[in-house]
């Protein structure tokens, strides 16, 4: 009676522990989550750019000369059609006089082959040479006429030349640059100076690839120079197609819109956009996210705290964390944190930590 008693309390102790442990085992895992919301996203923080000048113009001779004589310094104010500089201008005097002297020629061996060409004529009706001597004769003031069309047009360009000693501001603005001394030899089309379009100043900065699809033309900017404290309006003008090979970052342009006198070319200046640009986009951890095979997931809890594993398209990635296009919406609770020891239904215990443990 006593084996029995024994009997039956071992049993009884056994069924109790193996009670215990499967409740053990089917407790809920605990998860770190968060609820699916979107998130305003715009070209946040600051960008520093520099002052430049929409045109910004490089002049040089048309021809090679030795330059005589230099009209304006750095920093001088122009009006188009001003003089910067002028070369010597004695061999294109000369090639302009022999071009002359050779239309000269050409007009006169004209009138001789015309005057020749009349003679044969009358000969031709008394019937004193052929048909094909008169046609000969023809011939002569054809290619006359030609030759002195040829002469007329290179004296032309030889005029133009004796012009094109001459180097002459093509727009109103500052001089930037100049590189042209009294006595220095130059080449047709080498640079001399440089003039900047006061009038037109906008602001060149860079911007990443992850927030440049967030930026187009028109957007509009406030800017503030290192100088001063006084905000100034700016709008986007134009945005590079191709990023930079060694920055990989966009080259922009922005056109500001009020300009004083206290903007000066090359000045370091800040842009911010405004919050009118921001977009509603989900954005999630980047540890939420999985891989499933070749497809991105990541792990949903259902109202019953069981997780499944729902297949998403993900966008850029930046320091917020992962934009998914497709496959969430907002509202929804995600798994954070441990998604790779998760499995298909199974229960878990939500836990929210601190917002800036997700980031």
């Amino acid at each position: 009676m006593n084996n029995a008693f024994l009997l039956t309390l071992c049993f009884s102790l056994l069924l109790g522990a193996c009670h215990k442990e499967n409740q053990e085992v089917a407790a809920p895992r605990p998860v770190w989550v968060m609820k699916v919301g979107t998130t305003d996203t715009h070209a946040s923080g600051s960008y520093t750019g520099e002052v430049r000048s929409r045109y910004e113009s490089s002049i040089g001779f048309r021809i090679a000369g030795k330059i005589t004589s230099r009209d304006v310094n750095v920093g001088d104010m122009v009006k188009k059609g001003q003089l910067i500089a002028r070369l010597d201008p004695n061999d294109s005097r000369l090639n302009a006089q022999a071009a002359s002297a050779e239309v000269q020629t050409a007009q006169a061996n004209l009138s001789l082959a015309k005057s020749e060409l009349a003679r044969r004529e009358q000969l031709y009706q008394k019937q004193f040479i052929s048909k094909s001597a008169l046609e000969s004769y023809e011939t002569q003031v054809k290619t006359s006429q030609a030759r002195l069309a040829q002469a007329q047009s290179q004296a032309a360009v030889s005029q133009h030349q004796t012009a094109y000693t001459q180097l002459l501001a093509d727009r109103e603005g500052v001089i930037g640059m100049i590189q042209a001394e009294p006595g220095q030899v130059v080449a047709a089309g080498q640079t001399v100076a440089q003039i900047y379009d006061l009038q037109t100043l906008e602001i060149q900065i860079s911007v990443p690839e992850t927030t440049i699809a967030e930026l187009k033309i028109g957007d509009t900017a406030l800017v503030t120079l290192k100088e001063s404290a006084q905000p100034y309006t700016g709008r986007i003008r134009e945005i590079s197609p191709a990023a930079n090979s060694q920055t990989h970052a966009f080259d922009l342009r922005i056109q500001l819109l009020n300009i004083d006198h206290r903007i000066k070319l090359g000045m370091t200046a800040d842009v911010m956009f405004s919050e009118a640009n921001t977009a509603q986009k989900i954005i999630v951890p980047s540890t939420a996210v999985t891989q499933n095979g070749q497809q991105a997931a990541v792990w949903v809890i259902d109202p019953q705290q069981q997780v499944h594993l729902r297949p998403v398209t993900t966008g850029l990635l930046s320091e917020q964390g992962i934009e998914i296009t497709s496959g969430l919406q907002a509202g929804e609770i995600i798994a954070t944190i441990g998604v790779h020891t998760l499995t298909e239904g199974m229960q878990v215990q939500a836990v929210t930590p601190a917002p800036e443990v997700l980031r």
